[in-house]
């Protein structure tokens, strides 16, 4: 019988894991050290510990290259309307100062 050395004994276990992608369903088994206490049934009908992810390769816009378009036009009418409401209360306090001069 092989004792176990200090290394092995500090170093977590590798074992196969069913990580689910909750954004659309995907699953990936993979080797992973990742604490688990749930277990599920995988396509292939074995039953895996399983860790849920809330994005992965399969949904994440970079890899998908389904890129939400943002309302950058809004933003910037957004940003012009603060910028000409802070340029008014600017030229108010000028205004204010120089009448109390």
């Amino acid at each position: 019988m092989k004792t176990a050395t200090k290394i092995e004994q500090i170093l977590p276990e590798y074992r196969p894991v069913l990580f689910i992608d909750d954004s659309n369903g995907a699953e990936f088994i993979i080797s992973s050290t990742v604490a688990t206490k749930e277990t599920a049934k995988a396509k292939d009908k074995k039953e895996y510990p399983v860790f849920h992810l809330e994005i992965s390769s399969s949904s994440h816009p970079f890899y998908t290259g389904n890129e939400k378009i943002l309302d950058t036009a809004g933003r910037v009418e957004k940003f012009k309307a603060r910028q000409a409401v802070a340029k008014e209360s600017k030229s108010k306090v000028k205004k204010v100062k120089k009448s109390v001069k």
